[in-house]
């Protein structure tokens, strides 16, 4: 028999991480850029940036379908077609769902694209930092356990990761929505400005704001301006806007010392009981099966929320036989998503004379404004609004009762002005959401799936009430007609594809997985930097502060490194 004793040196590196998506990328960019000969493990196909946007510059006629999904189509994306982005021109960033099944105990929209990039390609590109209202909420309020960190503890690292990817956005002096470092803002409409006028008029204590947005809207770290087409979530070939395609792993590479590979399924973190350490990680390649062990120094798990904790709750051993650091119990529990489809819309004859420049990706924001100096007595926490103006285009004239020419004359002609606002409520970090593994169910590579056992409460639903009713206040007091308040029926998590929880942060390795580091409290030398680690969801967009932590925790992790700590 032959044995390869030379395996293990040839499989080891200084650090492994796990997923390329938003955190996982920058995982692979600091670790890289430190020296460290780093494993980046992607369960998905390689994306190539730029090569691999095959529908980057297909136009509207172009689509098979007139962009519609077929029949079959539908069958294998029942899930993932909920997204409202799913058609022709994107359906080969999504998960077949077929092939990788979980179990909604309660409805739980799972969206998901395991690909080299992840949903970095895909994300809507708002970023905000969130302040000390939203780091010491926990505490204050008693839901869920205190943050283990600050304002002060991340500031700077979301002035490091703005600088690098690019943020345009208008600085508003909000201590509850901190300023960041912001390329030019992009311009209002003419009725955005009429309505933020108006808010300012009418409710003192709102802001209405141009979005925060990765977008560039200047040449930025050698990547183009956007070019307000409007057709990011097909890929950016341009890297006008931040993926870790464009931008992350590109830099990882630049060094020399990054190794990529796709198509790779981490089944397992490996533990040593004798060290009390994490090894390496068991990898099933996605196409032949076939098994392999890499081993390095640190981990870095980035896999996204729920796939990072199913990773971990199918890493058992001895010690951990409820996964991989649950000594807590808290593994798995206190998953949370921004709840959202509520808000309000309406029409204005205003402005008939003015038009706007291009498709511009990106839309208004009026922060919180709800909790902030003083308390309600019916629902905790806060919300934020995200929406847009535009007039109606030629797609109004499916709706059209002219034919002919009449309907050719109507069409030449821009149609009327209109507004939405779409509201982003926080959930509460409830122990009673959580996942668990389903033995019963397994995936193509026969591993198990997960359970998805999560909704919102009566304190998500009282908030909904007012999110409706504030968005519809705001468009009649700006002079808006026909103002339409909108609130989805049975609304349920997993919608406003930010998941967050299952693997907390806190100060007590009783209640939490995780310390202030992100490093896990009984495995020092593993760290999760994805949406996992969050111990409360805030109302804002939560890619950035995920970015800041991860570059925040290489730092540190480096730091121990070097020290022999880990």
């Amino acid at each position: 028999m032959n044995l390869n004793i030379k395996a293990t040196a040839e499989h080891s590196y200084d650090a492994i991480v796990i997923g390329t998506g938003i955190s996982g990328g920058w995982a692979a960019k600091e670790l890289c850029e430190k020296g460290l000969k780093t494993l980046v493990l992607e369960r998905g196909r390689d994306v190539t940036h730029i090569k691999d946007y095959p529908t980057a510059f297909m136009d509207p006629w172009q689509s098979p379908l007139a962009n519609r999904l077929s029949a079959e189509e539908k069958a294998k994306y029942p899930i993932q077609s909920q997204t409202g982005y799913f058609n022709q021109e994107t359906k080969h960033w999504w998960i077949n769902d077929l092939e990788n099944p979980y179990t909604q105990v309660k409805n739980f929209t799972w969206i998901r694209g395991n690909h080299v990039g992840g949903k970095s390609l895909l994300w809507s590109r708002q970023v905000y930092r969130w302040s000390d209202l939203d780091f010491t909420a926990n505490a204050k309020d008693g839901h869920g356990v205190a943050w283990p960190i600050g304002y002060a503890d991340i500031a700077p690292w979301y002035d490091y990761v703005e600088k690098f990817i690019g943020v345009s956005g208008q600085a508003e002096g909000l201590a509850h929505l901190p300023d960041g470092q912001f390329l030019p803002p992009m311009e209002f409409t003419c009725l955005e400005k009429h309505v933020k006028a108006s808010i300012k008029k009418h409710f003192p204590e709102r802001l209405l704001t141009i979005g925060r947005t990765a977008n560039l809207t200047q040449r930025h770290n050698d990547r183009g301006p956007c070019m307000y087409r409007n057709r990011c979530v097909r890929g950016c070939p341009f890297g006008a806007y931040f993926s870790s395609n464009s931008s992350t792993l590109p830099a990882a590479v630049a060094t020399g010392n990054m190794t990529l590979r796709p198509d790779s399924l981490v089944s397992e973190i490996l533990f040593d009981a004798k060290t009390q350490r994490a090894t390496g990680v068991r990898v099933i390649d996605a196409n032949t099966h076939e098994v392999r062990e890499y081993f390095a120094k640190i981990i870095f798990v980035n896999g996204s929320t729920l796939a990072t904790t199913q990773l971990l709750l199918n890493s058992q051993s001895e010690r951990f036989p409820n996964g991989l650091g649950n000594d807590s119990g808290e593994l798995g529990h206190n998953l949370m998503d921004h709840h959202n489809k509520i808000g309000a819309s309406g029409v204005s004859d205003l402005f008939a004379d003015e038009y706007y420049y291009g498709r511009r990706p990106n839309g208004i924001y009026i922060p919180r404004y709800r909790n902030v100096s003083t308390q309600r007595d019916d629902y905790l926490r806060g919300f934020g609004f995200q929406g847009n103006s535009g007039r109606g285009d030629w797609e109004r004239g499916t709706l059209s009762e002219n034919i002919g020419a009449e309907l050719k004359t109507e069409l030449q002609q821009p149609g009327a002005w209109s507004m939405h606002l779409s509201g982003f409520g926080e959930c509460l970090p409830y122990h009673e959401n959580k996942v668990s593994l389903n033995h019963d169910v397994k995936d193509k590579w026969g591993l198990s799936t997960l359970n998805i056992d999560c909704a919102y409460r009566e304190n998500e639903k009282k908030m909904r009430l007012d999110i409706a009713a504030s968005a519809a206040e705001m468009l009649e007091a700006a002079g808006l007609k026909s103002v339409t308040a909108f609130n989805e029926e049975n609304h349920a998590p997993g919608k406003g594809i930010h998941e967050m929880g299952t693997a907390r942060m806190g100060l007590d390795a009783k209640t939490s997985v995780l310390n202030k580091h992100n490093q896990m409290h009984a495995v020092k030398n593993l760290f999760v930097t994805d949406g996992a680690c969050m111990t409360s969801s805030a109302c804002q967009n939560p890619s950035l502060t995920y970015m800041a932590l991860t570059a925040r925790a290489a730092d540190f992790a480096v730091s121990e490194l070097n020290k022999r700590n880990l």
